[in-house]
């Protein structure tokens, strides 16, 4: 069903693009409504414009709070066309219909970002806007809604094939993206007073979410997928990619999985290399050349097609290390013109700099079928307060360092986790196994195929108890000469004298770090 649209009722904040579209409501002799500011912008354009408060004979009145809020408008927005009382009452009042709804709202998440002000905020919270929008998404069978100026371009191409009308389809499609926007638009101030509060867990959680791109594929090629921004700042997500085909969804994922890690450790120089969102290769180290290596030495094989993130500058000496590997990404805080010549004759490398990305710390969410989870970041690595050594052996100063970098890289790799590490890198991880057993074993088969020689004296970490012995026992046999774990399982009396017995350190940190 087409709908001719005679009268538009025009109230935006962001007056970009509008001159186009007002060419064509005049070419199709539609008269135009608004109010404040963008009246006087459409006069100062040239086009003719009737007032709000003309229009109602009602001056707006509290500081413009109250405006739009009137029965001449939203009758005018909400009455069926077609049917007979609302046509009476309408004639009865005089209220012309409005046909064509052009509105954006108050940027409260523009104000949000940019200030602290209560009052400032406050007063950013549309009322009108999003009450007009509501009316007339709901009545899209008689009237269009457009509440984004990069859909002027389709109104135009709409309102130019149809004469000065609508069609039904446009009008429901419209309508989806108006109910969207509302409901974003609410998201965000229910999260703002929430996070003012301080409540973590209301009794209603909305989330919300502008996207960012649609991407070639999800995980597989048969699924489809998108990235989306769930921040004040929806525009961009923190870091700039210099060079290489688009990301692709595991890319954004191994990313994500490398940046919880850097955000981690604050030491200067870490490599993080990842490969399907689990760690292959994890160092630190005063060098950054020395860094990088190490990190491809844990497990060379794994670390083909990963991605790999440091916290430090891309010089032209690291640049030609990266080369002389496969990578899918490479992540740091900065590239030097040299490193980038070279790193950019890998043609599909993608190259990004995070410079200017900073973590949100923000909440995470698990979904399935319905359903969804939040809880809080696991950001404790270790507490000095829970943290004891229960052997005859004690650490040294300079293997406590080793041990919280271990327990560190443990919490980030899925459960059950085994990490091995000497000197402030990984030289084998086992991640990802119903039995921790395994994932001993996995570790111990990573570090003596790649690095034996380190296994001798090295710390192993594991994100939660040892349920019996047997693990510790296959650790202890292939060098490892420090344990680290949470304990409080039923047989850590056990545990503990074999550690003894086998002249290692065992330390307990009564902190566990489960990621499945």
């Amino acid at each position: 069903m087409s709908s001719k649209i005679k009268n538009a009722l025009i109230s935006v904040s962001d007056k970009e693009n509008i001159a186009s579209l007002l060419k064509v409501l005049k070419k199709y002799k539609i008269n135009m409504i608004s109010s404040g500011g963008t009246y006087k912008s459409i006069k100062k354009l040239g086009f003719r414009c009737t007032e709000l408060s003309k229009y109602t004979g009602f001056k707006e009145m509290l500081d413009g709070r109250v405006k739009t809020l009137h029965p001449k408008i939203h009758a005018g927005i909400l009455h069926d066309r077609r049917n007979k009382v609302h046509t009476n009452e309408m004639s009865k009042n005089k209220f012309p219909p409005i046909d064509l709804i052009i509105v954006n709202f108050y940027p409260f998440q523009k104000v949000v970002s940019n200030t602290k002000n209560f009052k400032s905020i406050i007063e950013n919270i549309d009322i009108g806007g999003p009450t007009m929008v509501r009316a007339a998404a709901k009545n899209f069978e008689n009237v269009a809604i457009i509440t984004n100026k990069n859909d002027y371009p389709l109104l135009i191409n709409e309102l130019e094939r149809n004469g000065g009308s609508t069609s039904l389809k446009f009008r429901q499609l419209m309508s989806s993206k108006a109910f969207g926007l509302t409901a974003y638009y609410d998201s965000m101030i229910a999260n703002w007073f929430n996070k003012k509060l301080k409540i973590q867990f209301p009794e209603r959680k909305t989330i919300f979410g502008k996207r960012l791109k649609k991407l070639r594929y999800g995980e597989n090629p048969h699924q489809q997928s998108s990235i989306y921004l769930s921040d004040y700042n929806d525009k961009e997500i923190g870091f700039k990619q210099l060079h290489g085909r688009e990301l692709s969804f595991n890319n954004y994922n191994d990313i994500f999985a490398s940046l919880d890690i850097l955000g981690s450790t604050k030491e200067k120089n870490c490599t993080v290399i990842i490969k399907h969102a689990n760690p292959c290769g994890v160092s630190e180290n005063s060098k950054s050349i020395d860094s990088l290596k190490n990190a491809f030495a844990s497990d060379p094989i794994s670390a083909f097609g990963g991605v790999i993130a440091c916290n430090y500058k891309i010089t032209k000496e690291i640049a030609k290390e990266i080369t002389k590997n496969f990578a899918e990404v490479i992540l740091a805080k900065e590239f030097d013109n040299e490193s980038l010549k070279i790193l950019k004759l890998k043609k599909n490398l993608r190259i990004i700099d995070i410079s200017k990305f900073k973590s949100k710390k923000s909440s995470l969410i698990k979904s399935y079928d319905g359903a969804f989870m939040i809880q809080e970041k696991n950001q404790i690595i270790l507490d000095k307060k829970k943290l004891r050594c229960v052997t005859r052996l004690k650490p040294s100063r300079k293997e406590l360092s080793d041990i919280k970098f271990a327990i560190n890289i443990s919490k980030h790799i899925k459960s059950n986790a085994i990490v091995l590490c000497n000197n402030l890198s990984t030289i084998g991880i086992g991640g990802g196994q119903p039995s921790r057993l395994d994932s001993c074993k996995i570790a111990i088969q990573k570090a003596k195929k790649f690095l034996p020689k380190k296994i001798k004296n090295s710390i192993a970490a594991s994100d939660a108890f040892f349920p019996f012995v047997d693990g510790v026992k296959i650790l202890v046999n292939a060098g490892v000469k420090i344990i680290v774990q949470p304990g409080g399982s039923i047989r850590d009396k056990e545990i503990i004298d074999f550690a003894n017995k086998s002249k290692i350190k065992m330390l307990f940190t009564g902190l566990r770090h489960f990621n499945h």
